[in-house]
């Protein structure tokens, strides 16, 4: 039995009882208020219990859930400014409201309940746009009493929202136990349903990664380096995940760790910081410099003729001028060229 039946009845017996009443007193201005008072008692009546059966969701439940889904939509740093600057309005109009109430009417009945009205506006609004600067100063307060240095409430507070390619992808649980990725990883609910439909999908291979996801999901919750919080938030009215992080990541105001090239294009085009590990890994690589001998098995030949490919231990291609006749063979190769494209980076040499 749901919420918005049982409201729907209480809010039928409710009208209907209100209904009666009505009809009752509408009968005594009839002319003939005897005879009439029954028929106007449960006429009016059951005209409420309708009124009642409709309408009571819409006075009651659909409100509640609404506000309750945009506050889920509000960041925890938001929802703390928001209190604290409640409180603060609050402090400052009843500090007032005495000074006020002595004017002479009608400014002393008027001005007290005015001022509560403006000063809670104001105060959540300035705490909620100055925000980040008030959780830095409560984070450093709180820095300096523990005796421990400190980035600021972005740095230790910052919640990021992970994509379900990078949770596939796996190399995000090895980044997170290096502690290179601090705050809360925020994964929606709809991101892991999309790994659970690929866990349970009929192909061999898909069904594999969506498993692996799972696997690195529950590492990373057993990780001490970070938070891992699992969230029912969601958004309304669009169908595709990729569209529902985007959307989610503006109104949280964070990044989304990926390693989809699709989303990161769709998500800079609208002003969300992507987190790229791909991007990372080319970052991280080692530093190779032309007129460098390196050891490389040609594995393949390459797309022009003669050329051969062979790749680095880190998987950087390393495309061989004239390498197509040392196929299967480990060569050494002078770097003549090294070109770094949005893909990776691509060295280009030649046979020693």
């Amino acid at each position: 039995m749901s919420i918005d039946f049982i409201v729907r009845i209480i809010g039928m017996i409710i009208f209907a009882v209100l209904g009666g009443y009505l009809g009752s007193d509408l009968a005594q201005l009839s002319e003939d208020p005897e005879n009439l008072a029954v028929f106007y008692t449960v006429a009016v009546g059951l005209v409420g219990a309708l009124f009642g059966l409709v309408v009571t969701p819409y006075l009651t439940t659909r409100p509640m859930r609404s506000i309750r889904a945009k506050i889920g939509k509000l960041s925890a740093e938001t929802l703390t400014s928001g209190l604290i600057g409640l409180v603060s309005g609050l402090l400052v109009a009843a500090l007032l409201a005495f000074p006020l109430s002595l004017l002479p009417e009608p400014f002393g009945d008027v001005l007290p309940f005015l001022g509560v009205v403006v000063f809670v506006y104001f105060g959540v609004s300035i705490f909620i746009m100055r925000q980040t600067d008030i959780g830095n100063i409560i984070s450093a307060i709180g820095s300096r009493g523990e005796g421990t240095s400190s980035g600021g409430w972005a740095a230790s507070n910052r919640t990021t929202l992970l994509d379900t390619s990078v949770i596939i992808d796996g190399r995000i649980a090895d980044i997170a136990k290096t502690g290179f990725v601090s705050g809360t990883l925020l994964i929606p609910r709809f991101v892991l349903n999309e790994l659970q439909y690929i866990a349970d999908s009929p192909d061999n291979l898909r069904r594999q990664r969506g498993r692996r996801g799972m696997e690195v999901l529950a590492e990373l919750q057993q990780a001490s380096s970070v938070v891992v919080r699992i969230s029912d938030i969601d958004v309304e009215g669009v169908r595709e995940v990729d569209d529902k992080l985007v959307i989610l990541a503006r109104q949280l105001k964070c990044p989304i760790l990926t390693n989809d090239y699709n989303l990161n294009r769709i998500a800079e085009l609208q002003g969300v910081l992507i987190l790229n590990i791909n991007e990372l890994a080319n970052s991280v690589k080692s530093v190779v410099l032309p007129g460098e001998i390196l050891a490389v098995t040609v594995i393949q030949e390459g797309k022009e003729a003669g050329q051969g490919v062979g790749y680095m231990d880190d998987g950087t291609m390393v495309v061989i001028e004239n390498g197509n006749k040392y196929l299967n063979q480990e060569i050494n190769a002078t770097v003549t060229k090294v070109l770094q494209t949005a893909a990776g980076r691509m060295i280009f040499a030649k046979p020693e």
